[in-house]
């Protein structure tokens, strides 16, 4: 079994930065990849950035160039930096893991979520 928390949501003015962190603890050799999913309000949830056991990353294209995933494994720890953050960025964050052999996204592990608003 793997534990997530997020934390570092809050509310921000659009242009601003704020940065997620994602603690994980549990059967972490077990993971092949950690991602970062968002729902804003009367929506589906959608994939945001995933990071790999080996480093590599994605995106979905409209953070591309804006949010930057990494992951600190000394600490278990993934990140996700997000800079000029726009409103439609507002949503609930989820962080995921996904085991070894089930791809990278939409992992079997969820965290609770944490809210980032942005006003206009």
């Amino acid at each position: 079994q793997v534990q997530l928390v997020e934390s570092g949501g809050g509310l921000v003015q659009a242009g601003g930065s704020l940065r997620l962190s994602c603690a994980s603890s549990g059967s972490m050799f077990s993971i092949s990849a950690m991602g970062w999913y968002r729902q804003a309000p009367g929506k589906q949830r959608e994939f945001v950035a995933v990071i790999s056991s080996g480093g590599s990353t994605n995106y979905v294209d409209p953070v591309k160039g804006r949010f930057t995933i990494s992951r600190d494994n000394a600490k278990n720890t993934v990140y996700l930096q997000m800079n000029s953050l726009k409103p439609e960025d507002t949503a609930v964050y989820y962080c995921n893991a996904a085991r070894e052999g089930t791809g990278w996204y939409w992992g079997d592990y969820w965290g609770q979520g944490t809210q980032v608003t942005v006003s206009s």
